[in-house]
């Protein structure tokens, strides 16, 4: 039971498969792969409400189980937004030049400005004394990184953002590119225990930090 049977046997007994009918014009894998420009099934057929599993065939956009989580996650962020000490809280970022650390190690895709940078509110930064461009401190639970401050209004005030997929300079990186393009890694900040009670997942997001300028 190879992959490519595999796939043959699920687009043959799929709604538009052939089956094992040698003159069905349904779909087949070497039908598929003898159509480099793809096939035209035809306009989308609904399938609602046949595929809800719900007992009164309908979407459920209120779950009790998310309903009950909300007095706690009011809480949370009240705690958070009235921190005493000035933290703030950090979320990840993609970009469309580097949705990924396999993208780093191609020199078009690096060039230019420093993409590897800590996005933040005009407020936020002037209250720290930070301006565009300038190092910025931002320490975690896990730990401290040092990154270049980018202002924007974009961002709201008491978030700061740093993209992922980041931080190749490390020991036996052998990406030639990335290495001189190496930034910094959100997870040296990120809390690795943290996890999210509703659903039990890493909680890679939200991550309370505080932000300071280095001192020269």
């Amino acid at each position: 039971m190879t992959p490519n049977r595999t796939l043959d046997l699920g687009l043959r007994f799929g709604p538009y498969g052939s089956k094992f009918n040698p003159l069905s014009k349904g779909l087949s894998l070497r039908r598929v792969r003898s159509a480099p420009h793809g096939i035209d099934l035809g306009p989308l057929r609904p399938c609602l409400p046949d595929r809800l599993r719900t007992a009164n065939k309908r979407i459920d956009l209120s779950p009790k189980p998310f309903l009950d989580d909300i007095v706690r996650a009011k809480a949370r962020l009240r705690e958070e937004t009235s921190a005493p000490n000035g933290e703030l809280l950090l979320i990840g970022r993609r970009q469309l030049r580097s949705n990924n650390s396999w993208m780093h190690n191609y020199d078009r895709l690096v060039r230019g400005p420093d993409r590897c940078t800590l996005v933040m509110n005009t407020r936020d930064a002037s209250e720290r004394g930070l301006t565009a461009g300038q190092s910025a401190s931002i320490l975690g639970k896990a730990g401290t990184i040092t990154l270049p401050v980018e202002i924007s209004d974009e961002m709201m005030p008491g978030v700061v953002s740093i993209p992922h997929g980041w931080g190749h300079g490390r020991d036996d990186v052998e990406l030639g590119v990335a290495s001189r393009h190496a930034g910094e890694s959100i997870n040296d900040v990120t809390d690795d225990v943290a996890v999210d009670p509703l659903c039990g997942t890493a909680a890679f997001n939200g991550t309370v930090v505080s932000v300071e300028k280095v001192r020269e």
